[in-house]
């Protein structure tokens, strides 16, 4: 496989990234609506997944009476909002020149990586169902692969062109 396609693929694949992460930072602020909206959408399942549906509808409420009650507190959930869209900027980096930004690529795997344990550690601390918690996992597993193959793309990249993530340093004067 040529750079070219090489570098083409490994945009693909950035893309994947970019888009996950832009969709997951815009839906985070209309939290109370989306919830409504599927707790809609799961009414006629009830009888099939109870479980899942009152989980459904505790985050609902929670949402609702918090928002009423203590709407400051929402103002976490635009900050997570923020934090998506501000890592898919910084997806910009690799998708201009991936050889020279890899690193943002290997922050990404790395962040994949740490939802695990932060989805195990404080999942149960929060009293997340584990239904939930497998919900919060898939994050890391739909992320992770588009990552990987990017970064195996550029890696590919740099052999072949003799290009370096890292400029080399120059020589002392003197």
């Amino acid at each position: 496989m040529d750079v070219e396609e090489r570098l083409r693929r490994t945009r693909r694949w950035l893309w994947v990234v970019v888009v996950g992460l832009f969709l997951s930072g815009v839906t985070a602020f209309p939290l109370e609506i989306e919830v409504r909206w599927l707790l809609r959408a799961l009414d006629p399942l009830a009888g099939q997944f109870p479980a899942l549906v009152a989980w459904i509808e505790r985050v609902h409420t929670g949402l609702v009476e918090t928002g009423d009650r203590y709407p400051f507190m929402l103002y976490g959930t635009d900050w997570l909002a923020f934090a998506h869209l501000v890592l898919a900027v910084a997806f910009w980096g690799p998708l201009r020149d991936p050889v020279r930004n890899v690193w943002v690529v290997q922050l990404g795997m790395i962040a994949c990586a740490g939802i695990v344990p932060l989805a195990l550690i404080c999942g149960p601390i929060r009293d997340i169902p584990w239904f939930w918690t497998l919900v919060d996992l898939s994050f890391a597993v739909a992320a992770f692969p588009p990552l990987w193959f990017a970064y195996r793309h550029i890696r590919a990249v740099e052999a072949a062109t003799g290009a370096s993530a890292v400029p080399p340093v120059p020589a002392p004067a003197g």
